[in-house]
């Protein structure tokens, strides 16, 4: 207990030079010229006049600015850009999906194959894994994207073995990285659970 006190007593000393020092340089941050000289406030009300309204346009913008985390997307800040969705536009969406994790997560692709855009698909055995196959995605006869038979963490893979014309509401959504997460193995997506981007770095 002895220890204890004393060790307490030790640390509260240690702080009386740094309290002492305190309303020092509490004065040179309100704008004193010296650590001895009354604070200056007007110094003080032109730095707040720069520093607040920069807050305030700060507060105001970042909440619409979302930061892209995957490397499938070449853009690292996106925001909302209300509009018809177009071939090649950035959409966000929520994914549902077990290699995503237990809780549902924010993702930005592009939106790459539209209604009334024929989606073609056919299969080659995968060189990656025997006795598994890829599946290959062509919109209007360019190359979307092929499926892998695995993820990165070795979790298998089942891609959309679907092909057709994109049917009214719908779309395929993808990226050029061949390891992109997309509509290859989640299939189409409601356009109306999409939310158009637009990419500002």
């Amino acid at each position: 207990m002895l220890r204890l006190f004393w060790l307490l007593a030790r640390s509260i000393a240690g702080l009386w030079p740094r309290l002492r020092r305190l309303p020092r340089k509490a004065a040179m941050a309100l704008g004193a010229p010296g650590a001895d000289q009354h604070a200056r406030p007007d110094r003080l009300w032109r730095a707040m006049l720069v520093v607040v309204p920069l807050a305030l346009l700060a507060a105001l913008v970042m909440p619409q600015v979302t930061l892209v985390m995957s490397p499938s997307i070449e853009a690292f800040a996106v925001r909302k850009s209300p509009g018809p969705i177009a071939r090649g536009d950035y959409v966000m969406f929520t994914l549902h999906h077990p290699i995503a994790g237990p809780k549902p997560v924010s993702v930005t692709k592009h939106a790459l194959c539209l209604p009334g855009d024929r989606l073609t698909m056919f299969e080659t055995p995968s060189p990656l894994v025997s006795n598994s196959w890829d599946g290959h995605y062509y919109c209007n006869g360019t190359l979307l994207g092929v499926s892998l038979p695995q993820a990165h963490n070795g979790l298998k893979l089942t891609h959309m073995t679907w092909s057709g014309i994109i049917p009214a509401g719908m779309a395929y959504v993808g990226s050029p990285h061949p390891r992109g997460f997309d509509s290859r193995y989640f299939g189409l997506l409601p356009i109306a659970s999409l939310v158009r981007m637009e990419r500002i770095l």
